[in-house]
């Protein structure tokens, strides 16, 4: 049977604090024989985007030849 995981104060605030702030992303809690072992935080920034000035500034200059 699994131990019961015991999560006190400070674990608690390490938690919250992952949490705090967090727009898009995930918070990922590994535990271990019972115990909070690590706290991993993936977070995603999404903007929003123009597409007309994106395909300007990404196609290449021309360049003008003389003969």
């Amino acid at each position: 049977m699994a131990k019961p995981l015991d999560v006190d104060e400070l674990w608690t605030k390490r938690i919250i604090g992952s949490v705090n702030g967090l727009e898009y992303g995930s918070v990922q809690i590994v535990v271990h024989d019972g115990r909070i072992v690590q706290i991993e935080r993936t977070e995603r920034k999404r903007f929003e985007s123009d597409t007309s000035s994106q395909r300007t500034a990404a196609e290449p200059k021309q360049h003008k030849r003389t003969p």
